[in-house]
């Protein structure tokens, strides 16, 4: 298999399928229209999560608060999860500064959603136009385009709002297909640039170094391998205990220690990492997706970075097919399935033959099933555009609290809030007595029967009068 990676295009800057001698070049224009489709699907589901006051964690706003600091020319702070919280200090993610001018045009955290939507169907196109390229059929582009651009990975991390790792997606299509079209300095040099996406990234672009010297470029694969790891250890053990407030890298307890706090073995933290349901169910879903083919290429190689880190994790949000951790195997798994495709179609075996002519149809029907229970397919039911009494009575809380105030808010408010306020979240504060107390009496802070009694026990050095109240959400003003 590892001949596949060996073998260069005729012609690198020649976009041809097969050897690029006898074939029409790849176009843009059906994988760009398809591109533009999946943009409006990811960014849909996104504004309509988001409007109806339906975000699942506070990370959008945490996101939306350092974004600003960029485009405001600020140290990227987060105050939601501490007063002036370095942002650099908790992950390493300085990509996401590229987002700032799209912030002063449109200073809100839906332009976040947005470039998130952006990037995650511009990788459509490169998987689409890399498929035809290799396989040289436009109909198996343009069907591994949508059976990539619905796959779960991508819907669960555009159900899961905004993260760094848009930009890592992108660029792990952009190094995979380098590889394959062996185009090794490419492919280095794509892949570089996820250091600054996310610390764990370092060890991606580490095993890209691997590939690559599988592949025979032993001196360019050693020093990308170098590169990667020797910047992951740099930025957990210096740059992120550098910018942290308590000074050390704090993500190490997810390893470390359950959730109640216990200290775990390593003996421990192996045993539950191989013995683990959830854990193997995320890689069966994984590899089905592009039915187990992906097992032949090289490529699937950089997979086990993040599977690794996410199987020692204690976190069991990190173990199943939620939020938006797959996001960045995505790329990667369907990238495999075409070199392995490309592989398989002259084995000498004729049912893996067979089998690789109808690989491709079989991932398409598998995403297009798998989609039936994702999380776009709450774009076809009316219920998710009706009006909410919640939501509205969130958006009259956001509405209660003057532009520019200061204000400690529970996490269905704080994205909301953001981009014109100075915020934290409920608990978070100390240090801080914000102008503005803005509670959900019913959610993430719990049962809140007396928001003045809320209000003097997160703050006892200040008193607060309700200036606005609802069945769900109350606003606090400081007297």
């Amino acid at each position: 298999m590892l001949d596949v990676l060996r073998k260069p295009a005729a012609d690198p800057a020649d976009e041809r399928p097969g050897d690029g001698r006898d074939q029409a070049p790849v176009p843009y224009l059906p994988y760009v229209l398809i591109a533009a489709v999946l943009t409006g699907l990811y960014f849909l589901y996104s504004w309509v999560q988001y409007d109806h006051f339906r975000t699942p964690s506070w990370d959008l706003g945490i996101f939306g608060q350092a974004v600003r600091s960029y485009a405001e020319f600020r140290v990227p702070v987060a105050d939601i999860k501490g007063p002036g919280f370095p942002i650099l200090g908790d992950h390493f993610s300085p990509v996401t500064a590229l987002l700032a001018p799209l912030y002063l045009l449109w200073p809100s955290p839906v332009s976040l959603l947005f470039a998130q939507a952006a990037l995650f169907a511009g990788s459509a196109v490169i998987v689409g136009r890399t498929a035809q390229r290799i396989l040289g059929s436009r109909a198996t582009g343009i069907a591994l385009t949508v059976a990539y651009g619905l796959s779960w990975g991508l819907q669960e991390a555009v159900k899961s709002d905004f993260h760094e790792i848009a930009f890592a997606v992108p660029l792990l299509a952009l190094t995979c297909r380098a590889l394959l079209l062996g185009r090794w300095t490419a492919a280095a040099a794509w892949s570089a640039p996820l250091v600054l996406v996310k610390e764990d990234m370092g060890l991606t672009v580490a095993m890209v170094g691997v590939v690559l010297a599988l592949t025979g470029q032993r001196k360019l694969g050693a020093a990308l391998a170098a590169f990667g790891a020797a910047f992951f250890a740099l930025t957990v053990l210096v740059l992120i205990p550098a910018a942290s407030k308590i000074g050390q890298y704090d993500y190490w307890a997810k390893i470390e220690k359950t959730g109640g706090g216990a200290e775990t073995s390593l003996v421990q933290i192996v045993t539950d990492a191989l013995t683990s349901g959830e854990r193997w169910e995320m890689v069966l879903h994984l590899l089905a997706i592009t039915g187990f083919l992906a097992l032949r290429s090289p490529l699937a190689l950089l997979a086990l970075p993040t599977l690794g880190w996410r199987f020692v994790s204690q976190d069991p949000n990190h173990w199943g097919l939620h939020w938006h951790y797959s996001a960045v195997l995505m790329p990667i798994v369907f990238l495999a399935l075409v070199d392995a495709v490309r592989a398989v179609r002259t084995s000498p075996r004729p049912w893996l033959a067979s089998y690789g002519r109808v690989a491709v149809a079989a991932a398409t029907a598998v995403a297009l099933t798998l989609a039936a229970n994702l999380p776009l397919r709450e774009l076809l039911k009316p219920q998710t555009y009706a009006a909410d009494l919640r939501a509205e009575q969130a958006r009259a809380a956001v509405a209660a609290v003057p532009e520019g105030a200061s204000v400690e808010a529970d996490v269905p408010l704080l994205a909301h809030l953001t981009a014109d306020h100075e915020v934290y979240w409920v608990g978070t504060a100390k240090g801080a007595t914000p102008d503005y107390l803005a509670l959900d009496l019913r959610g993430w802070s719990g049962q809140a029967s007396d928001p003045a009694v809320t209000a003097s026990q997160l703050h006892p050095e200040a008193s607060y009068e309700i200036v606005h109240r609802s069945d769900g959400f109350a606003v606090l003003k400081k007297k």
